[in-house]
């Protein structure tokens, strides 16, 4: 088995690296706006979370929503509206600040005071590869008892270090046929 997979869907192997599911699962954890930027109502819902204290508006400033407080205060009362590019932004800006805000509490529940949380490992999804050059992939589980690092990553949005973490630190416990859950269908756990 390979460090990694060189040429995942090759012969037609469906499925998302693993840090991001993991990332996608935490990310529906962090419980998000579900109404879209584009609406109104998800805009005004992403303007009040960024704007409703001084240190809301400053972690809003840090993650890249960089307007004037003018130009705030006429999307809030409804006398402009955010070009895309803003919308972007303000999205940006919003997950950023959630997950930041959220991090502290979601790891506590995750950790559970040392016992960990029970994580399933889905795997990939073969019905496309042809019959004689698939693989038997059980579905898994194993309890991970360190996430301060996982959360830290994707709190942070960065991306390679998630995968770091996550291969090294928690796919790595899956024993020999590690290689085999780089890429999954869907990673699950609750907290």
């Amino acid at each position: 088995m390979p460090d990694r997979n060189l040429e995942f869907g090759k012969f037609g192997a469906q499925g998302v690296k693993g840090h991001e599911a993991v990332a996608a699962q935490l990310d529906r954890l962090a419980g998000f706006v579900a109404t879209p930027v584009t609406a109104h109502r998800g805009l005004m819902a992403r303007l009040r979370y960024l704007t409703r204290t001084d240190h809301a508006r400053a972690a809003a400033r840090d993650a890249g929503l960089t307007v004037t407080d003018r130009t705030l205060k006429a999307w809030l009362d409804g006398k402009r509206q955010p070009t895309a590019q803003n919308l972007d932004r303000i999205e940006a800006a919003y997950r950023t600040v959630r997950r930041a805000n959220v991090a502290r509490h979601l790891l506590a529940r995750l950790n559970r005071q040392g016992r960990g949380t029970r994580v399933e490992f889905h795997p990939l999804n073969q019905s496309q590869v042809p019959r004689p050059l698939q693989r038997v992939i059980d579905y898994r589980t194993m309890n991970v008892r360190r996430w301060d690092r996982i959360v830290q990553a994707w709190s942070a949005g960065d991306d390679a270090a998630l995968d770091d973490v996550w291969v090294n630190d928690v796919v790595v416990d899956l024993g020999s046929q590690w290689g085999e859950y780089e890429y999954v269908t869907a990673i699950g756990f609750a907290a």
